[in-house]
């Protein structure tokens, strides 16, 4: 596992899993280098909520960075579109994070076609991923292509724009957060009596291939030919290793060749989530370091 995932705002406090995790790891120069860290920008909590403007993308990043203990994020993505964003301030924080060697690559998250081709008008730099919602239970992005043009199917409206063909057209790798939970953050689908037939079925190909349930959940999204990367996130390493099983006969023909971040290095199917979510047993998509915090 070498590739994580932070944000700005997860933790009790402004940047607070960033510095408990940069607390915890203690990395070596060499051992920073082996990691792929990518963090996240543009909520605000206590108001206006979202803010894509120069100051609030350049302070972020450098409240990160102290944080970590690291002079560069591998990757920054915009969390959840800003209504107010104005590009050209997204596009001049952009160069200068990227010409004084702080990011090295930027991406999006929960944003859609529309909103990052006015993005790509001005950004000069590639946005390299977009991290959405998806699960067996949470799946338009997949859904509503399989029912285009079916009249009177609440599933073949389109409400993303065909997002994750526009993603695949222009090299963006989706990065599935929430892969096991049933809606938003509802609960997980996994053992959940709210979906026996789903589990009656993930148990039996659990069962036919030898892997826990949490690798069919998993292995379900990898074996996607958009080559998607997986954001998990618990407390328990066991489910880590869960999810990395492989299933042979459903994995991906192209499973882990794929690369967000360029040549430099290649990027696996999984990103470690270092954020919270809200606290209790039916949550699956778990705390690495904090008690609490949205997606």
């Amino acid at each position: 596992m070498t590739f994580l995932d932070h944000a700005d705002v997860y933790g009790g406090e402004l940047h607070g899993c960033e510095r408990r995790f940069a607390e915890a790891m203690r990395l070596t120069p060499s051992q920073r280098e082996k990691l792929i860290i990518q963090s996240k920008a543009g909520i605000v909590r206590e108001g206006p909520y979202f803010d894509f403007s120069y100051e609030h993308i350049i302070e972020s990043v450098d409240g990160s960075l102290k944080a970590l203990g690291t002079d560069y994020l591998d990757i920054l993505l915009l969390h959840r579109p800003d209504a107010l964003v104005e590009p050209e301030e997204v596009a001049r924080a952009f160069d200068e994070l990227a010409t004084a060697g702080k990011v090295r690559a930027f991406g999006v998250s929960n944003h859609t076609p529309r909103q990052i081709d006015l993005l790509k008008r001005h950004v000069s730099q590639p946005l390299v991923a977009n991290q959405l919602q998806l699960s067996i239970t949470h799946a338009p992005l997949i859904a509503q292509g399989v029912a285009a043009n079916m009249q009177g199917l609440d599933q073949s409206v389109s409400r993303d724009d065909g997002l994750l063909d526009y993603c695949r057209l222009h090299d963006i790798t989706v990065q599935a957060w929430s892969p096991f939970q049933a809606g938003f953050f509802d609960g997980p689908f996994l053992g959940s009596d709210r979906h026996p037939q789903l589990n009656t079925v993930i148990d039996r190909l659990a069962e036919k291939y030898g892997v826990p349930a949490l690798a069919i959940a998993t292995a379900r999204i990898t074996r996607h030919p958009a080559r998607m990367q997986v954001v998990i996130g618990t407390t328990t390493p066991q489910r880590v290793a869960d999810a990395a099983l492989r299933c042979p006969r459903i994995r991906s023909p192209h499973h882990g060749q794929h690369s967000v971040t360029g040549p430099r290095r290649p990027v696996t199917d999984f990103a470690l989530h270092t954020s919270p979510v809200a606290p209790g047993p039916t949550v699956p998509h778990l705390a690495v370091l904090c008690p609490t915090s949205r997606q």
